[in-house]
């Protein structure tokens, strides 16, 4: 049932998010898909007012703590091993100036999670052909857009990395500038692989001193 006027809109947006990144932590579902099955779930109606909703940092701060609590050792070791796949990858595709975004960046990933990555060339065509020639299988689809629904989608390209599957949305150059904007809050929206590299070094550094 729809809450009361009384009820306080921001637990149950906590409600909702929580109810959300269990869904992404368990089943890999995507945040849409995790927010609106879980506002069902909480408030019993498909189609809940938009104030309801908690927005995805929210969510993605509840996935993150989820994992602290039950991920275990198993679940930093499965986000090591993704981004060290993420990095070999982009220092194969070096050319093309790719930067990690994601779970595998923002530290949420874990068992049903993939590698995404941004490049950047002068044609989407230019990464295919590198790929093909290098007798990578590839699946085309399209991922919108960072900028927003004002923009195309852009052409992505999915191919298998040592096991590990890649999604690697492909943008103009001229997009790079829009790309190295920070986010308002601060948080890290994608890296290049001299970030990840030293991401990836400071952690280990870390588990050393524990």
């Amino acid at each position: 049932m729809m809450p009361t006027p009384n009820d306080d809109l921001q637990q149950v947006r906590a409600r909702i998010a929580a109810t959300a990144a269990r869904m992404i932590a368990q089943d890999g579902a995507d945040y849409a898909t995790a927010k609106a099955k879980a506002a069902r779930q909480v408030l019993g109606v498909d189609r809940p007012s938009p104030n309801y909703l908690p927005d995805n940092i929210q969510v993605e701060d509840e996935v993150r703590r989820y994992q602290s609590l039950f991920g275990g050792p198993a679940r930093s070791e499965r986000l090591r091993h993704l981004r060290m796949r993420a990095l070999e990858v982009m220092e194969q595709l070096a050319d093309f100036r790719p930067y990690l975004t994601g779970a595998v960046l923002n530290g949420t990933a874990g068992e049903h999670d993939d590698i995404h990555l941004q490049l950047f060339a002068d044609s989407a065509k230019e990464v295919e052909i590198y790929l093909l020639g290098r007798n990578v299988d590839i699946d085309i689809s399209e991922t919108p857009h960072f900028k927003g629904g004002r923009h195309d989608p852009v052409e992505t390209v999915s191919f298998l990395w040592k096991r590990e599957t890649v999604h690697a949305e492909l943008y103009d150059m001229n997009d790079l500038r829009g790309a190295l904007k920070p986010r308002s809050d601060g948080r890290l929206q994608r890296i290049d692989a001299n970030g990840l590299r030293t991401l990836i070094n400071n952690e280990h550094n870390m588990e050393d001193d524990e």
